[in-house]
């Protein structure tokens, strides 16, 4: 499949795989600052952002979209960066193509398997009905019956998009629903990414916990963790000088 993706700057390639209901245009935040020093390739992986849809939605065949991407940029190897399920993604890629990935960062998810608990959000989302929204202001007080949270509101809103007068998800809701165990799937197999990995969590949030260690371990054997402070699962919009930071003198 052929990825839409954000390039900017010049340098050594970083890639960014964003999370669930996100796109590319969650990292242009802290894009202006790394493309100094890499030239940034932010992704919209299937089904989310820009990228096309497919009843097809794993991490199986979404590491194989990277590889696609890879293969027709010419880019031999990369550093690659995925948050939460874009996390996952980069896990199971540098587990499939270990000589693709120069360094690798995972923020704020670990190996292990993750239960559902997304359902209020999709019950939010599938309530929109686009035959009678008119505004995004609509569409926000109809979100805040499931989600009060203004920022994950906000957050969520950014995948609304509107074509010939009409709003619409740009997200493949339908398919996000119904495969929605597949995004808290575990890493399988036996093999290991033996390269420089760092696992870069959220101070104040619960994704990577002490029993995670063993799993790191396991499929990670040269990694680190650190925790980024006052940052929670959003760490890169919460603290964003600090990722940055962090980036740089782990990839530098």
């Amino acid at each position: 499949m052929q990825l839409n993706f954000r390039k900017a700057g010049e340098g050594k390639p970083l890639v960014i795989l964003h999370g669930l209901f996100g796109s590319a245009d969650n990292w242009m935040g802290i894009a202006k600052d790394l493309s100094r020093h890499y030239t940034l390739y932010l992704v919209d992986q299937r089904n989310h952002g820009d990228s096309p849809h497919s009843d097809e939605w794993n991490y199986a065949v979404m590491a194989d979209d990277l590889k696609e991407l890879l293969d027709a940029e010419g880019l031999d190897t990369v550093y690659l960066m995925g948050h939460s399920m874009g996390g996952k993604t980069a896990m199971n890629f540098a587990l499939r193509y270990p000589d693709r990935v120069e360094k690798l960062v995972v923020a704020d998810i670990a190996p292990r398997y993750y239960p559902v608990h997304h359902a209020t959000i999709l019950e939010g989302l599938n309530s929109l009905d686009f035959k009678k929204i008119t505004s995004r202001k609509e569409a926000d007080e109809q979100l805040a019956k499931y989600i009060p949270e203004l920022g994950i509101r906000q957050f969520l809103l950014k995948s609304l998009t509107r074509t010939d007068g009409k709003f619409a998800w740009k997200i493949n809701l339908p398919v996000i629903t119904e495969n929605i165990e597949n995004v808290g799937e575990a890493l399988k197999g036996e093999g290991s990414y033996d390269g420089p990995t760092l696992f870069m969590g959220g101070e104040n949030s619960n994704y990577i916990q002490d029993k995670d260690r063993v799993d790191m371990e396991r499929f990670f054997p040269e990694h680190h963790l650190i925790y980024i402070k006052k940052a929670g699962h959003w760490l890169h919009a919460e603290q964003p000088e600090a990722v940055i930071e962090t980036l740089k003198a782990f990839l530098g």
